[in-house]
């Protein structure tokens, strides 16, 4: 087998194939455009809300009197009184049910509560949500025996700071070349390895650590200060100066058989399934970045005149200024829709989550691109510079430093395209079956050839015509109405392209990474509009034609982002791309390197860091 294979066969083995549940983002990619879905949008009933509300409002008090993110980005620390202040306030048990001492509260409140402090201190942001969404207490509470629950989450819930290990210095997204080892001995599993960018690791006190049982994966909780852990260092970023993200090393660390979570493999199932709703937060820190870029887009372009004119009146200004806020819209209103059907439990999200994580770290790193070039010099300039010399200190440039590492964070973009596309072509790979497999028989692609025969004949006819084409379709959606129509005309589209895409390379249609991401991309441009509709929806009925008309701009400028998508699935450079690629790799165009010296390369002048220097973990 290659490695390529064994690769395929652990995600295969740790995917959830069944959908027991019903899914807006799987239909979709099918061409059928279930609104009744996503609306009217699930609501909490008024005692979860009343509680939500009370506790965002106190988390708002502390972070305004309590904490200086400009204190954090220069010394690149998060003060303890912070960390104390914040687990005084339950900020570490947001989710955590009441009975093991958490708040208890929604996704959609966590999600708001991210928001906020996301906007104020990303760094923050990442510290809570690494806590909640990826560290013990999530797989816990999905996993976890109720005698784990009872020991682990009320020491999360008080404050006991959590981190997720999965990656290591020679393995990122491929968990088939996992090294990390947990051989059991009596009845102790015994760790040895070394895991790389532990987020909250340089300060955690709880660990779930992800390591190879024999052949598999299985995760494990892990008591930070054991003997044979040692964080060898905090590494350092372009942003999110204040998280506390190292290098963990495992040497001949016992840990109790009972501490494993799950049985023995299900390591990546478990850290798959935990992102799929996990994964919420980072779209939550993205919409509270965006949000605060139309606050400062605003303030700036009222306030500075060119010409004789607010800068914000100019043409070229006044487009960034409408994608700005119609994006900051969008992208509250694809993280409360994920968020309140997260909370409803009715569907499966797991499509969803990773739509919305994709669409917002991408977005959201556009606008605020988008806002540093409104700001000019301002905008490169840093917030300490600037109130050093008088003018208001804005954070401009950290903010866009900050938002990069969301299109890595969780799942690059690349990989979640990867993901969703995989589960976006499923029904066709399920009903090919041994139509594309390299080594069936002839006998087994006969059947097949029959059964997807039979599939095509009942699937395709429906693809041909639908709601869409009605001219009166989603009235009710008012002046949005003929945005939804032509969601539902083109999801048939996405799903037609698809089919062809199927016929043209079959099997190898896997391989197809560029076009398979173009379709992934053409479906969130969709989730987002069918969001922001679903959203403004709701909102009018309070605040009137405003949000209909951000929403009608958003869903504009959406649409001529899909319509470039669908010209590149068919008329593009990739495998052009992908053969220059090869040559470069080959060495074939080392003259273009010439004439440059390369600042990475170790000169007599860089001192190297000492063999084994150790980070001492910080006292909370």
């Amino acid at each position: 087998m290659t490695e390529y294979a064994r690769a395929r066969e652990v995600a295969e083995q740790a995917r959830q194939a069944e959908w027991e549940r019903p899914s807006f983002g799987r239909q979709l990619f099918l061409g059928d455009f279930r609104l009744d879905l996503v609306h009217p949008i699930p609501t909490l009933d008024e005692s979860a809300a009343k509680k939500g509300e009370e506790f965002v409002r106190a988390l708002r008090r502390f972070l305004d009197s309590r904490v200086d993110p400009a204190q954090i980005e220069r010394t690149a620390t998060v003060p303890d009184e912070v960390v104390r202040g914040l687990a005084g306030l339950g900020a570490f048990g947001i989710t955590i049910e009441e009975e093991y001492g958490g708040l208890g509260l929604s996704h959609l409140y966590y999600s708001r509560a991210l928001m906020l402090v996301g906007s104020y201190c990303p760094a923050l942001s990442a510290l809570l949500s690494a806590h909640q969404s990826i560290g013990v207490p999530q797989p816990l509470r999905l996993f976890g025996t109720e005698e784990q629950k009872r020991e682990f989450l009320p020491r999360c819930a008080r404050g006991e700071i959590s981190a997720f290990l999965l990656t290591e210095p020679d393995v990122g997204s491929d968990p088939a070349r996992l090294s990390t080892t947990a051989t059991l001995d009596g009845d102790d599993y015994v760790l040895d390895g070394v895991k790389l960018w532990t987020t909250n690791g340089v300060v955690a006190d709880l660990l779930v650590v992800m390591a190879r049982t024999g052949r598999k994966i299985s995760a494990f909780v892990v008591e930070a200060d054991s003997p044979g852990i040692t964080v060898q260092r905090r590494n350092s970023f372009m942003g999110l100066r204040g998280i506390e993200n190292g290098v963990t090393r495992f040497e001949g660390v016992r840990v109790p058989a009972r501490n494993r979570i799950g049985r023995e493999g299900d390591g990546l199932k478990i850290a798959l399934t935990t992102l799929n709703t996990g994964r919420l937060s980072l779209p939550a820190t993205c919409a509270g970045n965006a949000k605060w870029a139309v606050k400062i887009a605003r303030e700036w372009c009222n306030a500075r005149v060119q010409w004789g004119h607010r800068v914000g009146e100019h043409e070229a200004v006044a487009t960034k200024v409408a994608f700005i806020a119609a994006t900051a819209y969008a992208l509250e209103a694809v993280c409360d829709l994920s968020s309140r059907l997260a909370d409803d439990e009715s569907n499966d999200i797991r499509i969803e989550a990773a739509l919305a994580k994709l669409f917002a770290s991408e977005m959201a790193w556009r606008v605020g691109d988008e806002l540093v070039q409104i700001r000019g010099g301002r905008g490169y300039e840093t917030a300490e510079s600037l109130a050093a010399r008088g003018e208001r200190g804005v954070p401009a440039e950290q903010i866009l430093r900050d938002l990069r590492i969301n299109r890595i964070f969780e799942g690059s973009s690349e990989i979640m395209r990867l993901l969703i596309a995989r589960e976006a072509v499923d029904a066709h790979l399920s009903v090919a079956g041994e139509l594309i497999a390299p080594d069936a028989s002839r006998q087994d692609r006969a059947r097949a050839l029959r059964r997807a025969g039979a599939f095509y004949a009942r699937w395709l006819p429906g693809l041909v015509v639908g709601e869409g084409t009605l001219p009166v379709a989603y009235g009710a959606f008012g002046p949005l109405a003929h945005h939804l129509r032509h969601v539902e005309r083109t999801s048939r589209k996405l799903a037609r392209s698809t089919f062809y895409a199927m016929s043209r390379w079959q099997g190898g249609l896997e391989h197809r990474q560029a076009f398979l991401g173009r379709i992934v991309d053409i479906g969130s441009e969709l989730f987002a509009m069918t969001a922001v509709c679903v959203r403004a929806d709701e909102d009018s009925r309070d605040l009137g034609r405003r949000p209909m008309e951000l929403a009608d701009v958003f869903c504009r400028q959406a649409r001529i982002r899909v319509d470039t998508l669908f010209d590149r699935l068919w008329d593009n450079s990739d495998a052009h791309d992908a053969r220059v690629a090869g040559y470069v790799l080959d060495g074939r165009y080392t003259f273009v390197e010439e004439g440059i010296l390369d600042p990475s390369v170790e000169g007599p002048w860089i001192a190297a860091p000492a063999d084994g220097e150790n980070v001492h973990r910080h006292v909370r």
